[in-house]
Formats: C-alpha cells, structure tokens, sequence
C-alpha cells in the first residue's frame, strides 16, 4: 500500500468515526457541571420481569418471574426451597442479593413453599403503584422518581427482606 493511499485511509476513517461520534446521542450536563439526576428508579436497570415489554409491570408478571425463579432453585423439585437451596435465589437475582430464607417463611418451618416465594408481594409494585391497580405504568415511574433526589428508590427494609410486606 503506498504512503498516499495510506494516509488517505487513515483521514476517511477519522472523518467517519468523527461523524459516529457527533452523531451519538450524549447526555446534557446542567449548569455547574454536576450530573443530571437520575430518571430511573432502578439504577441497576429495570426489572427483568416485563414479560410483555410493554413497558408496565403487573402482578401477573412478578408472580410468573417469581415461579421462574423458584423453580430454578428447587433443585430436587420437591415443591419447597431448603436452606442449601436458597442461596441460589442470591445468586441469580441482584434484587435477592441480601434476602433471608426466614424473609419468605412464612409459617416458620425452616422452608419456603412456592406459594410462600411467589405470593410474596413486589417492593417495586408497591413502591410505585399509585393508584393500587397491581400496574406500574411508565407514567407511574415517571412521577415517582421525579419527587426523589437521584431517582432512586428508598433501600430495603425489614430483616432478611428485600422490602417491606404489602
């Protein structure tokens, strides 16, 4: 390749990453140089379980995204998470990171039935449904967070829980 064709090359592709770059969408930075206040209530990203990705997440949704899970930490599927299986919940979900056995138990028998994991109310749903139709709306989002410094949710509650019982 001769040095003319070279450095050629190299100018369209500066001229083309350039134009990629512009192009992009960038965040605005307000007066001050601090950055804008965070929109979403998640700052880990929103929830997994918008089956429909419609953009509201329901009951309906939650229950199914808590069989998920259930069933993949029941690992002898004998209907019930033991103490060596839970963990796994921990593991998989963020959201169950610091979550307890005890949390979900709750008839205290030293497990969890899939009646006691998947009926356990959603922190989310309860954090955000304002008008108790079991849906967080976009809308619903939208007007939460903008009350909150940061857009972020209060931390979790509760012994063992990821948030208080609704």
């Amino acid at each position: 390749m001769t040095r003319a064709l070279r450095a050629a090359l190299c100018s369209l592709v500066a001229i083309v990453s350039s134009f990629v770059w512009i192009s992009r969408p960038h965040a605005q930075m307000p007066p001050g140089g601090a950055p804008p206040p965070r929109a979403d209530p998640f700052p880990d990203g929103p929830p997994v379980w918008d089956y429909d990705r419609d953009g509201t997440y329901s009951c309906d949704e939650w229950k199914r995204y808590m069989d998920q899970l259930f069933r993949f930490a029941d690992q002898n599927r004998d209907g019930v998470l033991s103490g060596s299986e839970f963990p796994a919940i921990r593991r998989v979900e963020r959201m169950f990171a610091q979550a307890e056995l005890g949390y979900f138990d709750d008839n205290r028998d030293g497990k969890v039935s899939r009646s006691e994991f998947v009926d356990k109310p959603s922190r989310f749903i309860g954090l955000y449904d304002k008008n108790a139709d079991c849906k967080v709306t976009p809308a619903e989002l939208k007007n939460s967070t903008s009350a909150r410094p940061g857009g972020s949710p209060p931390g979790p509650s509760g012994p063992g829980g990821f948030g208080p019982k609704y």
